[in-house]
């Protein structure tokens, strides 16, 4: 540790391993002077599964199934990055309508994340009430994720080259349903938790960050736009068909826990216009780009009379990662998520390197609780807003 126990009066105090069930499984070796931080050493890898090295011995579809394994609340998110690096290093074109579905799941994607950011930061600060309020609506995205993929958490609805099926009959029209009746949701928990003094008392001037510190630190999403810096990668390097939508960035320039707070029910407002634009404006036409699915190189001459190889429907698409090496990112709900992707000629990656926001975004914890009181660990940890599966991998 840091610092030299020369007093005696000290106490170190261990914060965890807490349970998977909520952020995850983080360790915190906590040293106390009565009720006052001295110093914090977060340990991490609990949750290691070798996500990287996985990647490296699997093509591209076979890895799918493990990415939701990241951030497993947000999951459509980790989809989206595993099957975009693919698809920018061999410059595969997505169909419009594929790439307008893609939108809609991310930003629901996005609400049910800050949804279950926000119930159980309540009830790290001690109010239970709205923990059992985001299940309301959270099960609510939850029944649409079932209705157009058949899973309700670990999804495996990206393809490279589109997505795995249609939106089903119906489904746009439940969409705009829920997105009405969410905009009341979010009226209610501001006027639950907004003007709440108890809850203001708790977050107000805790946790500070500057623009410059984020900046510093890397930061990224809520963390950085809550210290006054408008850096939302959907504005700044647009993916998918965001820039076909009008939308604004939330930001505050507070940078304490409240700031973040306000930022990410801003984002889920925005979320829902973002939805309401993309479900109106959708266009018809093919979910699925098939040429993705032939086979780059000819394995049996047989094939060689057809103008493209296709597979059938449901096999994998063998096509060779050809030798070039590129950084894709997305703007998840915790930050950016990025991959830096190396191919060599063969179906697996030579390099998968995951870029994980929470990972970056937690390295500034340390330096937020030195010389604040025990009890803020828990507001600025729940601030941060980290799932420790993308942080280990």
């Amino acid at each position: 540790m840091s610092l030299s126990l020369k007093r005696k009066d000290l106490m170190i105090v261990n914060m965890g391993p807490q349970h998977p069930s909520m952020h995850g499984v983080l360790r915190l070796i906590v040293t106390l002077d009565g009720e006052d931080v001295i110093d914090c050493e977060p340990i991490l890898g609990y949750l290691h599964r070798g996500m990287e090295k996985i990647a490296e011995n699997r093509s591209i579809i076979q890895y799918l199934p493990y990415v939701t394994r990241w951030d497993y609340l947000a999951t459509m998110f980790t989809e989206a990055i595993t099957v975009n690096a693919p698809e920018f290093l061999e410059n595969i074109q997505i169909p419009q309508r594929a790439s307008y579905i893609r939108v809609i799941m991310l930003e629901l994607s996005r609400i049910a994340s800050h949804l279950l950011w926000l119930g159980p930061f309540m009830a790290d600060l001690g109010a239970q009430t709205p923990f059992f309020y985001i299940f309301r609506e959270r099960e609510l995205i939850y029944d649409l994720f079932e209705a157009a993929t058949g899973m309700r958490m670990m999804h495996n609805y990206f393809r490279i080259g589109g997505v795995a099926a249609d939106l089903p009959y119906g489904w746009m029209d439940k969409c705009l349903d829920f997105c009405d009746y969410f905009l009341q949701g979010v009226v209610e928990y501001q006027q639950l938790i907004t003007q709440n003094p108890i809850f203001l008392e708790r977050v107000e001037g805790v946790g500070f960050i500057s623009g410059e510190e984020a900046v510093n630190w890397g930061l990224s999403g809520p963390m950085l736009r809550a210290s006054g810096i408008q850096w939302d990668l959907r504005k700044i390097d647009p993916y998918e068909s965001y820039n076909q939508f009008d939308w604004k960035v939330q930001w505050q320039k507070e940078g304490d826990s409240l700031a973040r707070y306000l930022v990410r029910v801003g984002e889920m407002r925005e979320s829902i216009k973002i939805i309401q634009q993309a479900v109106e404006k959708i266009p018809g036409g093919p979910y699925e780009n098939l040429e993705a699915r032939r086979f780059k190189k000819a394995k049996n001459p047989e094939w060689n009379d057809f103008e493209y190889r296709f597979l059938g429907k449901k096999p994998s698409p063998n096509f060779e990662l050809s030798k070039q090496e590129l950084y894709v990112r997305v703007e998840a709900p915790k930050g950016e998520l990025g991959i830096y992707l190396v191919g060599d000629d063969s179906l697996f990656p030579w390099r998968w390197k995951i870029r994980p926001p929470g990972f970056i975004n937690l390295q500034i914890l340390p330096q937020l609780v030195k010389k604040m009181k025990l009890a803020d660990i828990m507001t600025i940890l729940g601030s941060i807003d980290i799932i420790m599966g993308e942080v280990d991998r």
